[in-house]
């Protein structure tokens, strides 16, 4: 039995208890894929993070990260939290630096300002829109929605995938937002699969926000048994810039559309999502957010 030690941050929040909660283990020698997915089975959170020695000596880490179910790609706030976590471990106010995950390498650059830690980083694989047959009223009454309340403006259901697959649904105002509720049987019948055994998550979204500053309001749901909410997603807001471009058609240059999330779930978190856009196409982009140390131990296996 070997000690290791593991971390415990809130991403996507510079508010302790808020945000999307992600556990690190920091020394994962003689740990395999068995163990890895039984330590993040025990969290019980909706990820955790391994990291390991680079392949390449020039970058800083590999991560591996684990759902309690099964290993992903990618996804944003392992990403975000490993990065702010290396950084401070490291007594780094700021630094750019390339993390290792199955999708390939990451790029990742964290700063600090006025007592908080950010991170963001490059999207390696820019979103790609899929197929989807499902009707969209169908949909909205998986969600518990009538026809009415699903689209607004140009914006319709869609499928998006920039790693990981979502489809993107835009509901008419917070009010619907609010009130979704997912049947997992109805969901099952209908959504497209991420794999032999999941399907693909809902990113339900509205232009109408609680917070003035705030492009969006979205949340997203993981089917299952039983299903449940996440707080702060940037796989999905990573495959939303699809949906974005693809609808609101951003002029070219930069920008920077702040994301709300969990606000339901007492979890309230806020994702950066920036638009590198050149010759009307998405050119870049990068999710960032804060993460704040929670706690710190260290586990007997």
């Amino acid at each position: 039995m070997q000690p290791r030690n593991y971390l415990l941050y809130d991403v996507f929040t510079t508010n302790r208890l808020a945000g999307n909660p992600l556990a690190v283990v920091l020394d994962c020698d003689g740990l395999d894929v068995a163990a890895m997915q039984a330590v993040a089975r025990e969290f019980n959170l909706s990820e955790t993070v391994f990291l390991l020695p680079p392949d390449n000596p020039k970058h800083r880490a590999r991560i591996r990260i684990f759902t309690p179910d099964y290993e992903m790609p990618f996804a944003g706030h392992p990403t975000v939290g490993s990065a702010i976590a290396l950084a401070e471990m490291a007594g780094e106010a700021a630094g750019i630096f390339v993390l290792e995950e199955n999708i390939g390498p990451v790029r990742c650059a964290v700063s600090k300002h006025d007592g908080s830690t950010f991170a963001e980083f490059d999207l390696a694989k820019l979103p790609a829109q899929l197929a989807l047959s499902a009707d969209p009223e169908a949909i909205g009454a998986a969600l518990g929605l009538g026809p009415h309340e699903i689209g607004f403006e140009n914006h319709r259901v869609s499928f998006w995938s920039a790693g990981v697959p979502y489809v993107t649904i835009p509901v008419a105002n917070l009010e619907a937002a609010v009130r979704i509720r997912l049947d997992n049987q109805a969901w099952s019948e209908l959504a497209p699969r991420k794999s032999d055994w999941a399907f693909a998550s809902p990113y339900v979204y509205c232009r109408e926000t609680v917070h003035h500053d705030s492009a969006f309001h979205v949340r997203m749901m993981v089917p299952g048994n039983p299903s449940y909410e996440d707080p702060a997603t940037g796989s999905a807001a990573a495959a939303f810039a699809g949906a974005i471009m693809h609808f609101d058609g951003p002029t070219d240059g930069v920008s920077q559309l702040w994301i709300e999330q969990g606000l339901e779930m007492g979890r309230p978190s806020r994702i950066r999502l920036e638009l590198n856009v050149e010759g009307g196409k998405l050119a870049a982009a990068r999710i960032g957010g804060h993460a704040v140390k929670v706690a710190e131990g260290r586990l007997f296996v």
